[in-house]
Order: C-alpha cells, then structure tokens, then sequence
C-alpha cells in the first residue's frame, strides 16, 4: 500500500477543493494515484444523492433575470437542504447561471431540460456537471424545482432574502414602465389568484352577476341603474376571487391595480408567484 502524505492529500483537495479527510480516503483507495482518487471522487456523487434522496429541500433562493429593454424575463427556482448552502458561493453563482442561460439561450420547458444545456459561467461544462460538482462539494440534495422564460412587458421583483419572487408580464408597448416592477412587489405582497377578470371562470362570472341582478331587481330600480349596481358588485367579487387587477394597489389603495396599469397603456396579462419554505 502506498504511502499516502500530507502534501498528496494536500494537493488533491487543492485540484477538486474537496475535505481533506475524503481526499486522503480517496487516496487510500486509489494506492496513491492521484487521477483514479480524482474518478473516484467523482463516483461518489451517485452515493451522495441515494442517500440523501429522502431528504426535504426547505431552503434556497429564487433567482430571476431579465434583459435590458425588458422583453424577456426568466425565473428558476433552485432549493437546497440549509441555509448556509442557500448563501454558498457556488449555490449562488450556479443560481445565476441557470437564470442567465434560460434568458439568453434557447430557452427550456423543465428544469431537466435546461440542466443539460451549457453553463456560461463554467465553458465546456453543462449546467448540471456544475450542479454535480455542487452535490459532491457539500453533499446535500439540490432540486431545480421550477423554471419559466416570459415575455415583456415584464416586471420582477425579488425579496431581500430570495426565497420569495414574482414576475408579472402586461400587455401594452411600455417596456420599461417603473410600474411593472411596482406591481411584480404587490404580487409578491398580497399574492392574487387571477390577474384579470377573464381568468375565472365564464360560468362563475355569469351565475354571480345573475344573482346580483336579480337581487337588485327585487328592488323595484330601473334597468339602467340595476347594470349600474350589478358592475359595482362585481368589483367586490373579482376583488373576493383574487382578481389582480381588481386588488386596491398596495403602493395606492386609493387605485385598483388596473387604474395604475391603465395609467401607463397596460393591462395585467399573467403572472408568476414563488415562495421557497
């Protein structure tokens, strides 16, 4: 059996910057060769994941990019065991990675799909040999839980600590509206269930404003002012569903979201809400 000395284990943890004492076991297995202690190293990685596979992942950040005109954002939801791995450096930059990749490339419509794709922080590598490399550094579980790409107007916002975001995509011409990202923060605030009106469902809608009218009716007013009535009802209702544009704008409560949109020739189209833990 080789020798296997300080300055080996030494120089293998410096070319995978793995624990000491797993470089001088790989060491051992591998009678002092340092390439076959590096191949098994590397094997290692199946035996990390069997065995934390059970593991929950309660921790991680929401990472989420967008071009410079604002017509393409991208979000991906990366999850990890603790949270000191949620601040690891190369958690983080692999975060960033994934999010720059799935705005810039081709895009993806699954988180394996964009893990197989090259990583623009690590050339010649996929983003998941980057992931793997991550698995076997600090082994614990890591899941890409969600990804999406949409397309502007977008605004995004995420919160300080990175486990909850929102992206809102409008429709209209103004690209870079401050307003965007203003309501991407009431999303992620107040999280609605719709973003407009012609989300729910038409049955629903029409059997609320059947019963409205009827109820207004029972009163004995006249046409024109019962529509009046029935409109101002249904405010409430959409409002009660969860409907975006009906919320009072949590930077305005004087306004609808709708209003502030209206203001800037948008109108809500859709939006995506995450929150990690």
């Amino acid at each position: 059996m080789a020798d296997i000395t300080a300055a080996a284990v030494r120089s293998l943890r410096e070319r995978t910057d793995l624990p000491m004492m797993r470089c001088k076991q790989a060491l051992v297995e591998a009678d002092g060769d340092e390439e076959k202690a590096i191949e098994i190293l590397a094997s290692q990685i199946v035996n990390i994941r069997a065995k934390r596979a059970d593991n929950a992942t309660t921790e991680g950040r929401i990472f989420v990019a967008m071009k410079d005109d604002g017509s393409e954002a991208a979000l991906v939801d990366f999850q990890c065991e603790t949270a000191p791995v949620a601040s690891n450096e190369m958690f983080l930059g692999l975060g960033e990675a994934m999010a720059q990749q799935l705005l810039n490339g081709p895009g993806a419509d699954s988180p394996a799909a964009l893990l197989s794709q090259d990583s623009p922080s690590h050339p010649g590598n996929t983003l998941q040999q980057v992931l793997d490399e991550l698995v076997n550094k600090v082994a614990e579980k890591f899941d890409v839980t969600f990804v999406t790409r949409v397309e502007g107007p977008v605004g995004f916002y995420v919160h300080h600590d990175g486990k909850t975001a929102a992206l809102f995509q409008a429709s209209g011409e103004n690209m870079n509206a401050p307003i965007l990202r203003d309501v991407a923060m009431h999303i992620a605030a107040l999280k609605p269930t719709f973003a407009c009106e012609s989300d729910i469902d038409a049955a629903k809608v029409d059997a609320e404003r059947t019963r409205l009218s009827d109820e207004a009716r029972a009163t004995g007013k006249p046409d024109n002012i019962i529509d009046k009535i029935v409109d101002g009802r249904m405010n409430n209702f959409f409002k009660t569903e969860g409907v975006l544009a009906a919320q009072a704008f949590a930077k305005d409560e004087t306004k609808t979201v709708k209003q502030v949109l209206a203001a800037e020739n948008l109108e809500a189209k859709a939006f995506v809400v995450r929150s990690i833990g």
